[in-house]
């Protein structure tokens, strides 16, 4: 699915390609728009079906995934395996994430962690740290796109779609020397 995948997101406008300045700070050539995706019920429900698929057998018994993307594909993964899906939000605090809301996650728990986009991996960390903290079990990490990072979660992972992203520090960026127009993701 993967070449047709990344044909399908070029036609519907979400790998754009130019001068970009990441949430990192950090300048690339190419930006995968995340709510270009996740506006298609069709192409998510794909990405959904894919995940749900992976991991069928993991043992899941709840689905979570961080504000804001993940939030839409926890609820798509879980209603595809018929399990529950739960939301990791920012902590209002200080740094990481958290289950806030009356969502319950204790020892007993098997969690398939979902987001959209991996970038750096910061928010799917923070939600398996957040899942962690509650005394679950990661049993899996699911994604829309991986842009080339590769954290190690402590648990399987699965892209749908693996695309190396080439970035760099702002001072070493070959577009601002050429004076290409950036734009602020």
């Amino acid at each position: 699915m993967s070449e047709s995948l990344r044909a399908e997101l070029e036609q519907r406008g979400a790998m754009l390609e130019g001068h970009f300045q990441l949430s990192s700070g950090r300048h690339a050539n190419l930006y995968i728009e995340k709510f270009r995706i996740l506006q298609w019920p069709d192409v998510t429900g794909e990405l959904c079906a894919e995940m749900a698929e992976r991991f069928a057998d993991a043992g899941a018994n709840i689905v979570a995934g961080p504000t804001t993307g993940g939030v839409i594909l926890a609820f798509e993964v879980a209603r595809r395996m018929g399990l529950a899906a739960i939301i990791a939000e920012r902590k209002e605090e200080g740094a990481g994430r958290e289950f806030r809301r009356g969502f319950e996650l204790g020892p007993d728990d098997r969690v398939l962690v979902v987001d959209d986009v991996l970038t750096t991996g910061g928010s799917v960390r923070d939600t398996v740290e957040a899942v962690r903290e509650r005394g679950a079990e990661v049993v899996g990490v699911g994604v829309m796109v991986n842009r080339g990072a590769s954290p190690d979660f402590g648990a399987p992972m699965h892209a749908c779609l693996e695309v190396e992203v080439a970035s760099w520090e702002p001072e070493s960026c070959d577009l601002c020397r050429e004076n290409v127009e950036l734009v602020i993701t």
